[in-house]
C-alpha cells in the first residue's frame, strides 16, 4: 500500500507540475508572440504608409514582430469588422480612421460596425491635414474674401469634395453651417481630380487633402484659404487655420488611430498604448509621418475614447443637416 501511495503521490505531483507549466505558458507577459496590425486600406495609400511606419517601430518597442495585413473595403470598415470579431487578446489590432469610426455609424446605410461598442480605442496616432483651396483664376486671396463672395451668391457656391460624407465633404458642410453660407458639394473620386478641375478653372474652391494641393499652392497655381484643423499644420505652417481666417472655433480634422477588440485585456491595451506613445514621440518617426503630409498626434486610451465620442456627436449633427442625396 505504501508503494502504491508513493506512486499516486508522484503522479499527482507530475500532474500538478504539468498544470503549472501550462498555466505559466498561458500567463506569459504580453506580448509573447507576433501582433497583427490590420490596415483597412489598400497598400500604397498614405494611411497604409503611416501604419507601416508605426508597425515597424512598434515591433522594436514590443520586442515582437508586428505583421501588417491590408484588408481594404467598406470605406475602412471591412478590416475593422474583422478586428472586432478576432480573439480579444491584444494580438490583433487595427488602424481606424475618421470615416469608419465616427462618420459611417451615423449614416442611414451604415456598415454593420458599431465602433464604440465593438472596438477598444488604443491610441490616436495622427491627424490628416485638409485645406480649403481656391483656383488662382477666382481672384480669391483669403477666407474672408471667400465668405463675402459666397454670401453674395444666393444660388450657392460650388466646392469640390472627395465624395459624399467623406471628411472633406463634412468639413465643407461644417464651414457652411458655422459661417452661414450656402455651399453646394461637388463629389469627385479623390482629391487629385478635384485639384485638376481647380487648376483648369472648372471649379472655384475645394476641400482636399494637403498632400494633393500643396505643390500647386507653393507654385501659386492654387490659393490656400485655410487648413481645417484647430492649429496650423507642421507640413505648411504658413497657411492659417479657418478659425484664424474668420470662423472662430472651427475645427474639422481627418485622423487615424489604433483599435483592439472591445474585450481585449486592459493590460494589453496599456502596453500597446505606452509603446505607441514612445514610438510617436521619436523625432525620426515624426519626420517620417510629416513626410506623408500627416501630423503626429498621440492620445492614450482614455483621451482617445473621449475624443471619439465628441467627434461622433459633432458629425452626427452635421450629417443630420445634410439633405439626402438624390437617387
Amino acid at each position: 500500500m505504501k508503494i502504491l501511495s508513493t506512486r499516486l503521490s508522484a503522479r499527482a505531483l507530475a500532474s500538478a507540475a504539468l498544470a503549472l507549466c501550462a498555466f505559466a505558458a498561458t500567463a506569459q507577459p504580453f506580448p509573447s508572440k507576433p501582433v497583427t496590425l490590420v490596415v483597412p486600406f489598400a497598400p500604397g495609400a498614405s494611411a497604409d504608409g503611416i501604419a507601416r511606419i508605426v508597425g515597424r517601430e512598434l515591433s522594436t518597442a514590443l520586442g515582437q514582430p508586428v505583421v501588417v495585413d491590408n484588408k481594404p473595403g467598406g470605406g475602412g470598415a471591412t478590416g475593422l469588422i474583422g478586428v472586432a470579431k478576432s480573439a480579444p487578446d491584444g494580438y490583433t489590432i487595427g488602424m481606424g480612421a475618421t470615416g469608419a469610426i465616427v462618420v459611417n455609424p451615423n449614416l442611414p446605410d451604415a456598415a454593420p460596425l458599431k465602433p464604440q461598442e465593438q472596438l477598444a480605442p488604443v491610441a490616436k496616432v495622427a491627424d490628416i491635414p485638409l485645406v480649403l483651396v481656391a483656383g488662382a483664376k477666382t481672384g480669391l486671396r483669403d477666407l474672408r474674401g471667400f465668405i463675402e463672395k459666397a454670401r453674395a451668391t444666393p444660388e450657392g457656391t460650388s466646392y469640390g469634395t472627395t465624395g459624399q460624407y467623406t471628411a472633406q465633404h463634412l468639413a465643407g458642410e461644417l464651414l457652411a453651417s458655422m459661417a452661414k453660407l450656402k455651399l453646394v458639394a461637388v463629389p469627385y473620386r479623390g482629391s487629385g481630380p478635384a485639384v485638376t478641375d481647380l487648376l483648369g478653372g472648372q471649379l472655384p474652391v475645394a476641400v482636399v487633402d494637403l498632400t494633393s494641393a500643396y505643390p500647386h499652392i507653393k507654385s501659386g497655381a492654387l490659393v490656400a484659404l485655410g487648413v481645417t484643423s484647430a492649429t496650423r499644420s507642421a507640413v505648411a505652417p504658413e497657411i492659417p487655420t479657418l478659425a484664424e481666417g474668420g470662423v472662430p472655433g472651427y475645427s474639422a480634422t481627418a485622423w487615424m488611430g489604433l483599435f483592439a477588440p472591445a474585450k481585449a485585456p486592459p493590460e494589453a491595451i496599456e502596453k500597446l498604448a505606452g509603446a505607441i506613445q514612445a514610438v510617436v514621440a521619436r523625432p525620426e518617426v515624426q519626420s517620417q509621418i510629416v513626410g506623408l503630409a500627416a501630423e503626429p498626434r498621440y492620445l492614450g486610451p482614455a483621451g482617445f475614447k473621449s475624443f471619439i465620442h465628441a467627434e461622433s456627436d459633432k458629425w452626427a449633427g452635421v450629417i443630420a443637416s445634410i439633405p439626402a442625396p438624390q437617387k
